[in-house]
């Protein structure tokens, strides 16, 4: 799902940014407001969400909440760009959350900030994504039970297309002259983002590269993702890239206000899409780059995580396999009726009727196709390096090579600490 659409941030980065400052110790605390007053039977539970840009979330959550008979459950729901810093904050005080939404981070794990939760996962690890599954675990303990599976390719105006004389782009070579093609001096041939984090690792993998191999060892350097750097910058100079669009990647305004005739976002904004551009919409996924290059599809998405460190550590775990093993219904509510995600149980997956048919189902298809996933081995800092590398090589003119050998340092660096 969306962060809060009047904000223009990169949701990923600046989560897994708290993740390592909190690892470090060095948040301040935040207020003592936890939520905790009032009635209710049972232990008082305390869960934090972002507020999400699509109508109807907040009250989901919290009617879910309201539903459950064995503890009163309050939901903090954090506005804004700064969640990650009220999350992380929080977690060094007394006034800590019980259950938190985030995404799977090898620090919180390491630092025994979150509770291993194998026991309730267990029963149904079948039924879940296996690759949800081993995104959560280490060591052989899950950590984590995914929400939602948010996968993000490029949606494009298929009339805009047409009347340019332009084929979806299988390349990333191909979209570069596609934009300059759709490029008029009222739309831009294409939008990645205001930051273009949000490409990074998508072209990584396009590239048949990837973040980490099976051995935690760095992937990434490879002769296809230069060549990659190097068409990026050839775009980011080439005129045809919309830059400083009035919200991020995540919002669907960019194209659907006509800013872009082609912009990277996620599943979630297709209804969005869908309800004001009709049938003028198609998806396709990051396109190959360079010989050994194949399309890719990001899949971001949300799990609820438990406070180790807390003092309701097993009401948490109680309530979470409560609403999101138990409650399919819930489940798929969640995943379906405020934009469309894929819900990461299986069976819920494939009895959606919502994603069986149209542009949902290619959504699918893309996602099952050419999918990939966090590695809760990839931390902040190496993210971070990888962003510099951007700042480096695209958005300056510096050597795409020079620029990997310096992520390669920072990478070796934090994967010694890591894993020794």
């Amino acid at each position: 799902m969306s962060a809060m659409s009047n904000s223009n941030w990169s949701r990923r980065s600046l989560f897994r940014a708290a993740a390592g400052m909190a690892a470090a110790g060095t948040l301040a605390a935040c207020g003592s407001n936890n939520g905790r007053g009032g009635g209710g039977s049972g232990a008082g539970l305390v869960q934090y969400f972002h507020a999400y840009g699509e109508a109807g979330t907040e009250q989901a959550i919290k009617k879910y909440a309201a539903a459950y008979d064995e503890a009163r459950v309050t939901t903090q729901w954090i506005t804004g760009s700064n969640f990650e810093s009220k999350l992380f904050a929080s977690l060094l005080t007394d006034n800590a959350p019980d259950l938190f939404e985030f995404h799977p981070q090898i620090q919180l794990i390491r630092s025994g900030q979150v509770a291993d939760l194998t026991d309730i996962i267990e029963p149904v690890k079948n039924d879940f994504n296996q690759a949800d599954i081993q995104s959560h675990t280490v060591d052989g303990k899950t950590y984590g039970v995914r929400m939602i599976d948010d996968p993000q390719f490029f949606f494009y105006r298929p009339s805009l297309l047409e009347k340019a004389g332009v084929e979806v782009p299988q390349t990333l070579e191909e979209l570069l002259e596609a934009a300059a093609k759709l490029t008029t001096d009222k739309v831009k041939g294409v939008y990645l983002g205001n930051t273009l984090h949000a490409v990074i690792r998508p072209m990584i993998w396009a590239a048949g590269a990837d973040t980490l191999d099976q051995n935690n060892k760095p992937a990434y350097h490879t002769d296809g993702v230069v060549e990659g750097l190097k068409q990026m910058r050839k775009l980011f100079t080439s005129g045809d890239l919309l830059l400083d669009a009035p919200a991020d990647y995540w919002d669907p305004s960019a194209l659907v206000q006509g800013l872009a005739a082609i912009q990277f976002c996620g599943m979630w904004a297709m209804p969005a899409m869908q309800k004001a551009l009709g049938d003028d919409l198609g998806v396709f996924p990051f396109p190959k780059v360079g010989a050994a290059g194949k399309p890719a599809v990001y899949n971001g998405g949300w799990s609820m995580f438990v406070n180790a460190k807390g003092d309701r550590v097993e009401e948490a775990k109680q309530y979470v396999k409560w609403l999101w093993i138990d409650q399919k219904e819930y489940q798929e509510d969640w995943a379906l009726s405020y934009g469309f995600h894929i819900p990461p149980r299986t069976s819920i997956a494939r009895s959606a009727e919502k994603l069986k048919s149209g542009l949902p189902a290619e959504g699918v298809k893309l996602f099952t196709d050419h999918g990939h996933f966090d590695n809760i081995g990839w931390t902040q800092a190496m993210i971070k390096a990888t962003e510099d590398v951007f700042a480096d090589s695209v958005r300056k003119d510096g050597d795409p090579e020079a620029a990997l050998d310096k992520c390669d340092t920072a990478v070796n660096a934090e994967l010694k600490k890591l894993f020794g």
